[in-house]
C-alpha cells in the first residue's frame, strides 16, 4: 500500500516510517524544501516537495496515495515564522482531508493528543477541531491520541531528553510544579509515557484493521506516573539519581511564562504548563485504550546515556 505522510520528518514520523517499511508498505512524504535530508529511509520513500500549505502540493500527495497519515503537529507556536497551532493543527488538516474526499475518500489516519477538547488551550482546540471535521467527511478514519511520547530522539526534540537538559543536568533543584500556593498536591499531576515504536506500530496495525475504522485509540504506556516519579526515573537513568526536588507554584511562573514565551529560547509556555497540570492519561476517556507495553524506566530511558 502507498501511504501518504504529512509529518515525516519528525521525532514521531522517523518510527512511522519504521513501522510502515516493515510491514512492506511504500510511504510517500511530503517535505519541505531543502529537509530532504531529515527523511530516514529516503532511499525507500517517495518524497513530495513542498508545504502543507500548497493545495497542489497536498493534492499530488493524495493522488499517489492508497493511504494518508496527517502526523503534523507543533508543541508551541511561532508568529514571526507562520508557525501556528491554527495553520497546522487545524487548516491543514482540513485541507488534507478535503483533498482525501475528492480523490475518492482514501484511509485516513489522524495523529491528535490525549486530553484534546473545545474549550482547552489553543494546542486542544486546534486538535479537537480537526478530529471533529474528520468524523464529518464520510472518510474510513481512525482518529489516535497518545499521551506523552518518549524514546530515542534521533537527532529530533523528545520528551525525556528535553527533560534532562532543561530540569535535570542544570544545578539547580527540580520543579515540582502545583496549583495555589500550599505545595499539598506538588508534582502529583499523572502522565502514561508510551514508546514511539508502540505509536507508530499502532498507526501501521490500523492499516490493516478494519475494526479500527471509525474508532478513536487512546495510546497509553504501561504506567501512569507522577511528574515527580518521571523526573526521578529521567535522573536515575542519566546518572543523577539524587536530584534535589522542590515545589513550585505554577501561577507565578505562568504569568512570567505569558511575558516570555515569544522568545523561542523560554522553555515553556503558559499553555504547556496548564496541559501539564492537567495530567495526561488514558483515564481521560473518549476511545478505546490502547496500552504499550514499554515502561518508562532505566531500560527504555537507557538513551539518555548519551546525552550526558
Amino acid at each position: 500500500m502507498r501511504v501518504g505522510i504529512l509529518g515525516g520528518t519528525g521525532f514521531v514520523g522517523g518510527y512511522l516510517l519504521d513501522a510502515l517499511l516493515a510491514q512492506g508498505h511504500r510511504p510517500v512524504v511530503l517535505v519541505r524544501p531543502g529537509s530532504e535530508e531529515r527523511v530516514q529511509w529516503r532511499e525507500r520513500c517517495t518524497l513530495i516537495a513542498g508545504e502543507v500549505a500548497d493545495e497542489g502540493t497536498v493534492h499530488a500527495l493524495v493522488e499517489g496515495s492508497d493511504a494518508l497519515i496527517y502526523n503534523i503537529g507543533i508543541l508551541r507556536e511561532l508568529p514571526g515564522r507562520g508557525v501556528s497551532f491554527e495553520a497546522l493543527h487545524w487548516r491543514g488538516a482540513k485541507r488534507a482531508m478535503d483533498l482525501t474526499v475528492d480523490a475518492g475518500g482514501r484511509r485516513f489516519l489522524l495523529m491528535s493528543a490525549n486530553g484534546v477538547r473545545a474549550d482547552g488551550t489553543a494546542y486542544q482546540r486546534t486538535k479537537y477541531q480537526a478530529e471533529e471535521y474528520l468524523r464529518t467527511t464520510g472518510l474510513p478514519f481512525t482518529i489516535y491520541r497518545p499521551s506523552v511520547i518518549f524514546g530515542p530522539p534521533r537527532g529530533r526534540m523528545e520528551i525525556a531528553t528535553q527533560l534532562y537538559r532543561d530540569i535535570i543536568r542544570p544545578p539547580l533543584p527540580a520543579p515540582l510544579f502545583h496549583r495555589g500556593l500550599l505545595p499539598f498536591h506538588a508534582g502529583t499531576f499523572r502522565m502514561a509515557p508510551i514508546h514511539a515504536e508502540e505509536v507508530a506500530d499502532a498507526f501501521a496495525q490500523g492499516l490493516e484493521d478494519p475494526d479500527t475504522i471509525g474508532k478513536t485509540l487512546l495510546l497509553c504506556g504501561p504506567e501512569d506516573l507522577t511528574w515527580r516519579e518521571m523526573l526521578g526515573r529521567i535522573a536515575a537513568a542519566s546518572g543523577h539519581p539524587r536530584k534535589l526536588m522542590v515545589p513550585v507554584p505554577a501561577a507565578p511562573l505562568g504569568l512570567v511564562a505569558r511575558l516570555l514565551e515569544r522568545f523561542p529560547a523560554f522553555p515553556i509556555t503558559a499553555d504547556q504548563l496548564q496541559m501539564l497540570l492537567e495530567g495526561n492519561t488514558c483515564e481521560a476517556g473518549g476511545g478505546d485504550v490502547v496500552r504499550g507495553l514499554r515502561r518508562f524506566d532505566a531500560t527504555n530511558l537507557s538513551y539518555l546515556a548519551s546525552a550526558v
